[in-house]
């Protein structure tokens, strides 16, 4: 499968400056797509991108992976309906140091050029950028682009000169990275189309050259027809700390059947012919959710390596109650030890006391107040009194768990 027909087949392509997306097939062109560094992790929404990225790799074409240190000290404008609230440097440096980490993650398995466009800008000075940049851009084309004409409109909340100049700056990354690599291709979400149209004017200005934009959908939850985000209540994050691998997998596991299929042409790097299979398979049955174990699988494989994705199939197995806690195997049972809290109960110990040598209440106290309003569950039963027994014990094991969440969970032996 040629490059275009791969990203035509995985719904990876919104707009496209190309006349004929099988130009990309003929030859191989250096590419960059830009990170935004306003949040100390990226979301699924970016891996979104990343994937598109990954694509982009795996066919031999150079990648230049920038992450936006300038450009999120400005802020930018696209899809807000009011002005971002500015952060200072230190934050943004660390939100840059984070991103570059999981960005090195990602593509640590293809070749790729990693850089910060705070390094090209940070020196320039005011009127220099306004007499060799600035000048270039007609503001009556500017104001007409929806996301800025929303924003001055009767019914919008306005905007600074200074998010009003992302898109400038962005054309400007444009610029420096065609003068330094030969970058002929900006990739960007769907959002980010007059932005990225930015860079495609400044260089057939002050170049003379043609260059190109490709920009993706944002995916959306079919079931609920909201999107993928950081800044969406639920944000599942790149950052092990923030949302650990278990809960990742649990993520995708969790999928709904009508969108599972795109999820797995957009977050995975299966093939056709693979993805074909397991959603036919799939849809014969759907309550073994074969297609979202792969989704779940693959996907956390490439955010969190292979040896985490097998701890979160572990975890994932016990947690939900699909297979029994009897049955873990030793080599199981030690990367749950190493996943969750585990305590030896000492005798005499009651429930209330095993939720605060566990951490899942801070005393007694508020254990029994959990216990009160059916908050705690043992091996996913909602216990009914604070005190265990031998039958809740499985081969000496048992599950502890506060709240509906399978984060908040720990192991219990005797």
């Amino acid at each position: 499968m040629t490059l275009s027909e791969e990203l035509t087949w995985r719904g990876l392509v919104n707009q496209t400056t190309f006349p004929d997306l099988r130009l990309l097939d003929k030859t191989k062109l250096t590419f960059y797509h830009g990170f935004d560094a306003s949040a100390d992790s990226q979301a699924v929404g970016n891996l979104a991108a990343m994937m598109l990225d990954r694509c982009f790799m795996r066919h031999g074409h150079n990648a230049i992976i920038v992450a936006g240190g300038a450009t999120s000290l400005v802020g930018d404008p696209g899809g807000k309906d009011s002005e971002r609230e500015l952060q200072d440097e230190s934050t943004i440096n660390k939100n840059v140091l984070a991103a570059e980490k999981q960005l090195k993650k990602i593509f640590s398995d293809l070749k790729f050029t990693l850089v910060n466009n705070y390094s090209w800008t940070k020196d320039v000075t005011v009127l220099d950028f306004l007499r060799e940049v600035g000048k270039h851009f007609n503001m009556t084309g500017l104001i007409q682009r929806d996301y800025l004409a929303n924003r001055l409109g009767p019914d919008g909340s306005g905007i600074s000169y200074a998010e009003f100049s992302y898109t400038v700056l962005q054309g400007y990354d444009y610029l420096h990275l065609f003068d330094r690599y030969n970058c002929t291709l900006q990739l960007g979400g769907s959002d980010q189309w007059g932005n990225c149209l930015s860079g495609v004017e400044l260089i057939r200005k002050i170049r003379g050259a043609e260059v190109h934009v490709i920009t993706q959908p944002l995916v959306v939850n079919k079931s609920t027809g909201k999107k993928f985000g950081k800044s969406e209540e639920g944000a599942v994050w790149l950052n092990p700390a923030k949302t650990s691998p278990t809960e990742f997998y649990q993520f995708w596991l969790n999928a709904d059947d009508e969108s599972v299929e795109d999820y797995l042409k957009i977050y995975t790097d299966c093939d056709k012919a693979t993805i074909d299979k397991v959603i036919a398979d799939h849809r014969k049955d759907p309550a073994k959710r074969l297609a979202q174990n792969l989704l779940a699988r693959e996907s956390t494989t490439i955010v969190h390596g292979k040896e985490e994705m097998v701890k979160a199939l572990v975890m994932t197995k016990y947690l939900s109650g699909q297979v029994h806690l009897s049955s873990i195997k030793e080599d199981e049972l030690k990367i749950m030890r190493g996943s969750i809290p585990s305590i030896k109960l000492k005798q005499a110990e009651s429930l209330a006391d095993a939720l605060v040598r566990t951490g899942l209440a801070s005393s007694k106290t508020e254990a029994r107040q959990f216990l009160s309003v059916g908050a705690v569950y043992v091996n996913n039963e909602v216990a009914k009194k604070d005190e265990l027994s031998e039958t809740d014990f499985q081969n000496g094991r048992l599950l502890l768990r506060r709240g509906k969440v399978l984060k908040n969970v720990a192991l219990v032996e005797k």
